[in-house]
């Protein structure tokens, strides 16, 4: 499982910070690693209900996907991909989260167009995405849409699209993270992870 970790971790961040910060682009980002916890935000789901994320991954652990919006066209495929690989990680024991900048009412929308049957939630004003160190400040040209999609929440910033793997207490247990927006972790890869975890 180590050689996996290693395989997918991104590796060329430069020096990792003690405390989140926003970066000034997304290959200067300084992300949580794995064996660390994720902090302890508070999301809302498409309805509006808030919940904190401890207790949305503490049945089952969890497959975390940290994704930029409903806008973004390598986002909503790899969403769907994943949805098409739901039942096997179900059946490994594990739930799916998926988590964006989008407002709750952006997310609805999402949801319903991939008719996802994992759950979306809103972290519409960043802080979860930057206290997981992934948050990098988005182009000019990404400010507007940004503001609207949030409901004038976000201030401009994007997450680096990432995917991790957490026991209920919220540890990192693996993490794929790529500043290359389109370049993402297969399903078959992702489940090809999950069944090594299941052996440790």
């Amino acid at each position: 499982m180590n050689y996996l970790v290693l395989v997918f971790l991104y590796l060329s961040f430069g020096a990792f910070s003690i405390s989140a910060q926003i970066a000034e682009k997304a290959e200067d980002i300084s992300p949580l690693l794995v064996g660390e916890t994720i902090p302890d935000f508070e999301l809302k789901a498409s309805d509006g209900s808030a919940d904190i994320v401890l207790n949305i991954i503490r049945e089952k652990p969890t497959v975390l996907l940290i994704y930029r919006g409903g806008w973004c066209p390598f986002c909503n495929l790899h969403l769907s991909e994943i949805q098409g690989v739901q039942n096997e990680v179900v059946d490994l024991g594990y739930k799916i989260i998926a988590i964006s900048p989008d407002s709750p009412e952006n997310i609805r929308s999402t949801d319903d167009e991939h008719e996802l049957s994992y759950t979306l939630y809103s972290d519409s004003d960043g802080k979860f995405i930057e206290a997981m160190g992934l948050a990098f400040k988005a182009p000019d040209k990404y400010s507007g849409m940004l503001s609207e999609r949030s409901n004038g929440l976000n201030n401009g910033l994007l997450p680096v699209p990432s995917v991790f793997v957490v026991d209920t207490s919220g540890k990192i247990l693996f993490e794929y993270i790529n500043p290359d927006y389109k370049t993402r972790i297969s399903a078959g890869l992702l489940l090809a992870v999950l069944y090594e975890l299941k052996k440790d």
